[in-house]
């Protein structure tokens, strides 16, 4: 099956991520790439690398998502405005392996990222929602967790309000960062 149709059929399936909210937003999958974060600017990507991403690590990172998909049953969605189809983010959830103490090894990973005229109007709220939503639904007991940066006072305001508690402070690659959870509902 195309990874569209099954991405979409999950989301249909699971009355989550792919249902219309107040604002209009739906969670799809994009072939020709991912929320482009080659022309993001620094506001954007400064809690997820510091810079703008080339275009081949925008291939790089859809290539990633849809590996997720295939191999692991999730992964991420990238958010449309339903009025326009206008790109708000992406949202969705990940085992990066990543090597970090306290390990997260086999715990799915939350994470999500807007565009900068989509910050500040309540809709990583909203997605963050219908993504923790699904994932309630898909994967059974335990928790999902998140990383965040301490200066990124936004997105753990968004993780606050969708559940997610801190558990820990630490570091990621030379940066502090702190560690939140939200048990399985």
């Amino acid at each position: 099956m195309h990874p569209k149709h099954f991405v979409q059929g999950l989301l249909r399936k699971s009355g989550g991520a792919h249902a219309t909210n107040q604002r209009g937003q739906r969670s799809s999958f994009h072939r020709d790439g991912t929320f482009d974060f080659s022309r993001s600017p620094t506001q954007v990507t400064r809690y997820i690398g510091g810079k703008p991403f080339t275009r081949e690590e925008v291939w790089t990172k859809l290539l990633r998502y849809l590996g997720h998909w295939s191999l692991m049953g999730f992964g991420f969605w990238v958010v449309t405005e339903k009025s326009s189809g206008r790109l708000v983010g992406e949202v969705g959830f990940a085992d990066f392996k990543r090597e970090i103490q306290p390990s997260i090894e086999g715990e799915p990973e939350g994470g999500w990222v807007l565009a900068r005229w989509a910050h500040g109007r309540g809709l990583a709220t909203e997605a963050v929602r219908a993504a923790v939503a699904w994932g309630d639904v898909h994967f059974g007991t335990g928790r999902t967790v998140c990383l965040i940066s301490p200066d990124n006072v936004a997105s753990i305001r968004v993780a606050n309000k969708c559940g997610y508690q801190e558990f820990a402070r630490t570091s990621y690659k030379g940066q502090p960062t702190i560690m939140f959870e939200r048990p399985r509902r």
